[in-house]
């Protein structure tokens, strides 16, 4: 492996991660000057800061989105990061917002997911202003604070700012992401339930990790749904009665959205366990029949597949309001076919007797081809630093901010085979992946300066 760790300047980098990390920067209520809540437009200010006092010049966009730049030049290199979080959830050993280190891993809300790829990018752009090179273009950090929840930000950085020529953001896997499924947003809702209440998952983009539902003691037998609940996948479960109402509570495993079968969900695995244990309930059925727990959107027609990935479809939230329930449904569609297409693949199913489905935004894949000279390039610059000659670029489910910035792919900072609990309790970071990331990014900095 060429990289050797610098100590020093991989504790630098943590002290400034830990300053990003404290801040509880999931999207919030806008108020005057603050699109995002008061969360995101804090962190934004501190990241600013830190840039300044690296000595690059810095812009906050209207408290949509920031930067950080060095250069001259018309063209602009992009690394474009967010310092949104997702909600903390529950389960954390430690306090999600106060950087802990332990052996060699830290943990903290974003310390991957982005707010370490946004440190890491930094101090690769610092890496490159101390060394003196000549830039025939500008480079910038961007970034933004809106990408858990609609990257609103990136929208509005699109209309008030110079466009970014090429890059990169920090923000997927090594060594590199060439394609991103479409995604498709729907809501399921009820037309008539006997179901009392539920309440279950915390985002729209994670498999539903727990989920608390409560029916009447008439229309299920409580022996029977213990029974049915044991033959779910669920980890975890509890009833209670009281006053002729049993409450579920089921814990199920988190995962981001864009691999469903990877958790297991609390809501889907109660539905399938009611209708099993023989609850007649019109959403029962029709959220066993249209959702579902297989994941693969073939209760709704749309179960398909192409050479780059099969599409998925995760439930996050589901929740009951004025009597109505009402559930979210995220899908991630293959990079070869439209939105005209998978549109047209649901739009039979949208209807039923039973409920609803809804079909809220789609937004189309990305794909560039593998051999283009930006895949290549970043791809070279992972090469040379870890010497890992095997981990090729990929197509994923995930979206990111490559969907709204033209020009730009998914480069890092999660490496192959790593799983740093993204979107899940516990968010961790290897100290040393840290350091590693700045130097891949300071090669690739180099490589696009090159294009």
């Amino acid at each position: 492996m060429a990289y050797v760790e610098n100590e020093a300047l991989t504790e630098e980098m943590l002290e400034s991660l830990a300053r990003l990390v404290k801040y509880n920067s999931v999207e919030g209520e806008p108020s005057e000057g603050k699109p995002f809540g008061e969360g995101p437009a804090a962190v934004l200010r501190e990241a600013l800061e830190l840039a300044g006092e690296m000595g690059f010049r810095t812009k906050n966009v209207d408290n949509y989105c920031g930067y950080a730049e060095i250069g001259e030049g018309k063209d602009i290199i992009g690394l474009v990061g967010h310092l949104d979080i997702v909600p903390a959830g529950t389960g954390w050993d430690t306090d999600p917002f106060t950087m802990i280190r332990k052996d060699d891993k830290v943990y903290g809300r974003g310390v991957s997911d982005d707010k370490g790829g946004v440190v890491a990018s930094l101090y690769a752009m610092r890496r490159v202003l101390e060394s003196g090179i000549p830039l025939n273009k500008r480079i910038r950090v961007l970034m933004g604070c809106n990408e858990e929840s609609g990257s609103r930000c990136m929208a509005y950085y699109n209309q008030h700012e110079e466009p970014i020529t090429l890059g990169f953001t920090p923000d997927g896997d090594f060594p590199g992401i060439y394609g991103e499924k479409g995604m498709m947003a729907m809501t399921a809702r009820s037309k008539a339930t006997r179901i009392v209440d539920i309440r279950g998952g915390f985002v729209t983009n994670a498999v539903c990790s727990q989920c608390t539902t409560k029916v009447r003691t008439s229309d299920v037998d409580m022996e029977s749904l213990t029974g049915a609940l044991k033959e779910t996948a669920l980890p975890d479960f509890s009833l209670t009665e009281e006053d002729g109402v049993i409450t579920i509570f089921a814990r199920g495993v988190s995962a981001h959205a864009s691999l469903p079968t990877q958790g297991v969900n609390a809501c889907g695995c109660t539905m399938e366990a009611l209708k099993k244990a023989g609850m007649e309930d019109d959403f029962v059925d029709f959220y066993v029949e249209r959702i579902g727990n297989t994941c693969d959107g073939a209760g709704c027609g749309l179960k398909c597949e192409d050479d780059y990935g099969a599409l998925t479809l995760n439930n996050g939230i589901t929740k009951m309001e004025d009597g109505v329930i009402i559930s979210t449904i995220d899908c991630r569609y293959p990079v070869t076919l439209t939105p005209d297409e998978i549109k047209a693949k649901v739009e039979p199913y949208l209807d039923d007797p039973r409920g609803s489905i809804e079909i809220k935004n789609v937004v189309a894949p990305l794909f560039y081809p593998p051999d283009s000279p930006l895949v290549t390039g970043l791809l070279e610059a992972y090469r040379e630093v870890t010497g890992d000659m095997e981990a090729q670029p990929e197509v994923i489910g995930g979206g990111t901010y490559a969907k709204s910035i033209p020009g730009i792919i998914a480069f890092g900072c999660e490496f192959p085979g790593g799983d740093n609990h993204i979107h899940d309790a516990n968010e961790c970071l290897a100290v040393k992946e840290l350091g590693l990331q700045q130097e891949i990014y300071y090669k690739a900095i180099l490589k696009l300066l090159a294009m």
